[in-house]
């Protein structure tokens, strides 16, 4: 008879399974289309380019990542699935030395003992379970359900929706006769917030405070858009 086994690993709250994309997708929607509002801002053009460019840089920028992020999925899922391939072939002729695999991998982890020799025989007991052992051991991050449709939707709603923030302002005083009288500052808080919401969401599954997840989120996104905006203030005279 089998006694259940168990870790002091302290339990974690379960990552979304797209977290990565929408916060990849987030982060670079709203720096980048911030970064064009401010080098517009800082060469003092127009509202209307500002509306004319951010629109653009957000839909086709959003775009663009959501594609690259399909391809870069879709050939890591390859990748994976060959690895699975060759992981059920080791497993079929060279089931010892795989099996030492998986003990070495669960005594990393701090198994040992009568707890390991368990675990090792549960693992084993099911090839499926075996080569998605040693498979999640060789690449951690990746799994074989993500699916890159999903990533590629879940990146370019995550760019449009928090890469419009930026730009909400000048839309607003474009449609209702500038009712905002400071639309660049409107524009620098909104996205502000936006960075520090992103970094402190994210620490809810990294190990990071949130406080200091959400300034780091926002000191990287408010370095590009600095950047932009000087550049636009030097170039201005052009």
């Amino acid at each position: 008879m089998m006694i259940p086994f168990r870790t002091n690993v302290p339990a974690k709250p379960k990552n979304p399974e797209y977290l990565k994309d929408l916060v990849y997708g987030a982060v670079d929607g709203a720096v980048t289309t911030f970064a064009v509002v401010s080098g517009v801002a800082g060469a003092n053009l127009s509202p209307q380019i500002v509306v004319v460019l951010g629109l653009a840089n957000l839909f086709a920028d959003g775009f663009s990542m959501a594609i690259s992020n399909y391809l870069g999925t879709k050939a890591e899922q390859q990748q994976l699935l060959k690895r699975q391939q060759e992981i059920m072939v080791e497993i079929t002729q060279h089931p010892d030395r795989a099996r030492e695999q998986v003990m070495q991998l669960y005594a990393t982890k701090g198994l040992q003992g009568s707890m390991l020799e368990q675990a090792v025989q549960v693992i084993t007991a099911t090839p499926a379970l075996w080569a998605d052992a040693l498979l999640q051991d060789a690449h951690g991050g990746g799994s074989l359900k993500t699916s890159p449709h999903k990533a590629a939707l879940a990146t370019f709603g995550a760019f449009l929706g928090i890469g419009a923030l930026p730009v909400l302002p000048f839309l607003v005083n474009y449609f209702f006769s500038a009712p905002l009288s400071h639309p660049f500052w409107w524009s620098s808080v909104s996205t502000g917030v936006a960075f520090f919401g992103i970094g402190a969401l994210k620490s809810r599954f990294v190990n990071k405070k949130w406080v200091w997840s959400g300034l780091e989120t926002l000191l990287l996104g408010g370095a590009a858009a600095s950047l932009a905006y000087l550049v636009g203030t030097l170039l201005k005279g052009i």
